[in-house]
């Protein structure tokens, strides 16, 4: 009776509400920064018909505004520029100069600023929408699934992948689960963000919470009550202490998936050989199995307190205090 009477304190719907209010990124906002993200490769795609020696092969925009699953926080737009030829340097550095000045020479109105070679990207920065965006560029040999060797954001190595089969990847469970996968890997990146903000030390990348909530998907768990659904994330988490293999075969048999060492093993659905979580210590694990139990014991807490008062008290251990009802 009492958890019944909790839902009715907070439920399914409020955890809608608060989602729209405050942890997706607006519909309009969304089409306005694909829009912008559109331009830029237009505009690259129209430098290239006047000069051919820039070898770039394709560009389009990655990550989770392509995803779907961008906060209302994003503050960059991912990009990946496929680049091939013999012009092409192979050395990161001398890569990311090349890249960085074809684009200024692609904007030729642009101020020096606004095209910055990073360590692994270049970021191009919009005035107008305050929205950078970060081109990643992915030396391209000629596959026909758009394979290529991506700079790593996470310490610079060499990556095969291939952005369109990782949007694939997302499609396809967006499909098996329409609006509820991604408002569920929306909600526990939320809930990531909040805990970096109060633990130090804590990570805890997209990719990988993408990878956990699109396995529990394809083990048939329903995500679209989000009281279960982020309990189910919550729990599995706790229980697998994160140290169960996550594999996927949409892209490759799992005979060929990889022997790692790592203590948390996440495989990159698009390649075998790949594991996401391959720089995260036991120790980095552990506070994501702490912050998880955590917050699963505050979801069991919600269900049973009496009042709207302390239900609303026990979700703002789960997301902060800009969670309201």
């Amino acid at each position: 009776m009492e958890g019944r009477l909790a839902r009715t304190h907070v439920d399914h719907q409020d955890l809608v509400r608060f989602a729209e209010d405050r942890v997706n990124l607006p519909h309009d906002k969304a089409i306005e920064y694909r829009a912008q993200a559109n331009r830029l490769g237009e505009r690259l795609e129209s430098y290239l018909t006047e000069h051919p020696d820039f070898s770039l092969r394709r560009i389009q925009i990655a990550g989770s505004l392509a995803k779907g699953t961008a906060l209302r926080t994003i503050n960059d737009i991912d990009m990946a520029a496929y680049i091939s030829g013999a012009s092409a340097p192979t050395d990161t550095r001398a890569l990311l100069d090349y890249l960085a000045e074809r684009l200024r020479k692609a904007f030729p109105n642009f101020s020096a600023d606004q095209v910055t070679p990073n360590t692994y990207s270049v970021t191009v920065a919009f005035r107008g929408s305050g929205l950078d965006v970060d081109v990643v560029p992915i030396l391209y040999d000629g596959d026909e699934q758009w394979y290529g060797d991506l700079v790593s954001q996470d310490d610079g190595s060499r990556l095969r992948t291939s952005i369109p089969l990782h949007l694939a990847f997302t499609r396809a469970r967006k499909k098996a689960q329409p609006i509820h996968y991604a408002q569920v890997v929306r909600l526990v990146k939320f809930w990531a963000r909040n805990m970096k903000a109060e633990r130090d030390g804590f990570r805890f990348k997209s990719l990988m919470i993408e990878m956990i909530v699109a396995h529990l998907c394809d083990q048939g768990v329903n995500l679209s009550d989000y009281y279960e659904a982020l309990q189910a994330v919550f729990t599995y988490i706790a229980r697998s202490n994160m140290r169960e293999k996550i594999a996927f075969t949409d892209c490759y048999p799992a005979s060929s998936v990889g022997v790692f060492s790592e203590p948390v093993q996440i495989i990159d659905p698009v390649n075998a050989l790949n594991n996401v979580a391959r720089l995260y210590t036991s120790a980095q694990a552990d506070m994501i199995v702490d912050a998880a139990l955590d917050a699963g014991d505050a979801i069991d807490a919600a269900m049973h307190a009496p009042t709207k008062q302390e239900t609303v008290r026990y979700w703002q251990k789960v997301f902060g205090p800009s969670f309201q009802v």
